[in-house]
């Protein structure tokens, strides 16, 4: 008598092995982690076969487990193409996702193809810009969901975790070791008033390099050790690098990473998104 794979646990199983654990693959299935195990579990039952080798700390593919990756991968995009096909109306419409410039990479993009395999009439509009503009336009209804860096997030939002702000310099470059210590930054960007007054309390002086609203007129500048500024751990332009705390310049501390969605959005796309985006910047 044929038998039918669970394309649930299938799903589950696949996810695991492409993120590398359950509980990652549970915030991505917006699942349990009991939830998540017991689903492969009932798949190896199934199969009558060990899909991970669970001898080391981290989990790998048995070879059974690699051979049946390569067919449930194609079973699921034929599964959700499928559902796509039919259901076409269910998923038309738009989301507007705003994301700070520095935390676009490398999460995003991933995050977006993800979607669009998913739910492919779906238009996703990405805008990249500066937290304070972005609530702005939240709180006017520009945005379906936006992701922030701030000191203090709103009482409706969601803290993700905290990353570190550190300075950065060009390669090999002796810019922060000048006095006046020339700053690079964006007149809005949100790090360049704690870097200020940190300066000021360290009484280190300081002058600006440059003004305006141009990213890459920042980046060239201080990529030219022509000046500092300051990122978020982990999005460190190229041409640049962290200056080490010991050459002097005041610890930035850190910056929270919030998530807001809009009351009026409530649909099975949108609850992909912010599972996604908890798992991808959960810290």
């Amino acid at each position: 008598m044929p038998r039918n794979l669970d394309l649930a646990a299938l799903r589950s199983f696949v996810t695991v092995a492409d993120v590398g654990g359950v509980t990652r693959a549970a915030g991505y299935l917006n699942l349990t982690q009991s939830a998540v195990s017991m689903q492969i579990k009932r798949l190896e039952d199934s199969l009558g076969m060990q899909l991970f080798l669970r001898a080391a700390r981290k989990l790998a593919l048995s070879p059974e487990g690699e051979q049946l990756l390569s067919y449930g991968r194609r079973m699921l995009a034929l599964n959700d193409e499928a559902l796509s096909r039919f259901a076409a109306t269910a998923c038309e419409g738009e989301i507007r996702l705003g994301v700070p410039h520095d935390v676009v990479y490398p999460a995003i993009p991933g995050i977006l193809k993800r979607m669009a395999q998913a739910w492919p009439c779906l238009r996703i509009n990405l805008v990249s810009s500066f937290t304070v503009l972005m609530k702005q336009e939240f709180e006017r209804g520009g945005f379906d969901v936006i992701l922030t860096t701030e000191e203090t997030p709103d009482p409706g939002a969601e803290v993700l975790g905290l990353r570190p702000l550190v300075w950065v310099g060009a390669v090999d470059g002796n810019a922060w070791q000048r006095r006046p210590l020339r700053l690079g930054f964006k007149d809005t960007c949100i790090f360049r008033p704690r870097a200020q007054a940190l300066l000021d309390a360290a009484n280190i002086p300081w002058q600006l390099a440059t003004g305006g609203e141009s990213e890459q007129a920042v980046e060239a500048t201080v990529a030219a050790d022509l000046a500092v500024t300051a990122r978020m751990a982990g999005s460190i332009p190229d041409g640049t690098c962290v200056i080490a705390t010991e050459n002097q310049l005041p610890p930035l501390g850190e910056m929270k990473l919030a998530l807001y969605r809009a009351d009026r959005r409530k649909d099975e796309a949108m609850d992909m998104l912010m599972a996604e985006l908890r798992c991808a910047y959960c810290c």
